[in-house]
């Protein structure tokens, strides 16, 4: 679905990416993480056509994005920009809603269906001014109007940026949802505990480069990686890695209140 061929990308002299191939199959939810200016939102630009490689290649569906307009790529992927105000353009919710819904389809009655489908799952008033709508709403009305228009394919910038803990679920609860339905999900990320909640795959970058591409608990056991990226892992797989030997591959509450109860009842068992 997804082939990144030995790209580069250079803005003006400097060089951004270097050498970056991978390939994502379709239903996939994979996670790119990295240190700030590692060349993650460079990346994610590349994937849905607004940038074109400096060299290589980046195909979609079999579609060559050097070759391809960028409003032929948007009718199969939608993007989710870090900031929601950069994304929405209309007066009203119901609008920003339709507006790209109009563009893609005629039938006024899917049109229509659609719209009353999106309000009610997120609970929105059509009427509501988008800028009068609190941070974290917005970011949830800018996935409205993508969710809308069923993208095979979701490239998420940032998405839970300046969001409260609920508000983040939320929004990371709805993506699930549309991963699960076959939607191919590709998120940018600081918070390495929504990658490891959420995500099935991770690529990491650091320096413009790809050092790690691999299945999320197997990425996050590699230290000499994350450390190379300037990474943190999350609290609790790094809470067992300080205990050291046999607690590896603990990376929730539950697992390590499970295996220390384990632990617990072996030493009881060894003293009687």
């Amino acid at each position: 679905m997804i082939r990144l061929q030995n790209v580069c990308f250079n803005y003006d002299r400097d060089r951004t990416l270097t050498d970056i191939s991978f390939h994502i199959n379709k239903g996939e939810f994979a996670a790119i993480i990295g240190a700030n200016g590692a060349g993650k939102s460079t990346l994610c630009r590349l994937l849905n056509g607004l940038l074109k490689p400096s060299s290589g290649s980046v195909e979609i569906n079999g579609l060559d994005t050097g070759h391809t307009k960028s409003s032929v790529l948007a009718r199969q992927i939608g993007f989710l920009f870090q900031n929601p105000d950069r994304q929405i353009c209309r007066n009203t919710v119901a609008e920003e809603i339709l507006f790209g819904l109009e563009l893609l389809y005629k039938d006024r009655e899917f049109i229509a269906e659609r719209l009353e489908k999106v309000l009610s799952m997120f609970g929105f008033s059509a009427e509501d001014n988008p800028f009068n709508l609190s941070r974290g709403e917005r970011q949830r009305l800018a996935l409205a109007s993508l969710i809308a228009v069923e993208p095979e394919i979701l490239i998420l910038d940032e998405p839970t940026t300046g969001l409260d803990y609920k508000e983040c679920i939320e929004i990371m609860e709805i993506v699930r949802e549309m991963n699960k339905k076959g939607t191919t999900v590709i998120m940018v990320c600081h918070d390495m505990e929504v990658v490891l909640d959420y995500a099935e795959r991770v690529l990491v970058l650091s320096g413009g480069k790809l050092i790690a591409d691999g299945e999320t608990r197997s990425v996050f056991c590699m230290n000499d990686v994350l450390e190379q990226a300037s990474l943190i892992p999350p609290q609790m797989a790094s809470l067992a890695g300080r205990l050291g030997s046999g607690f590896e591959d603990v990376f929730t509450v539950e697992e390590m209140t499970e295996l220390i109860l384990e632990k617990s009842n072996e030493k009881r068992r060894v003293e009687v």
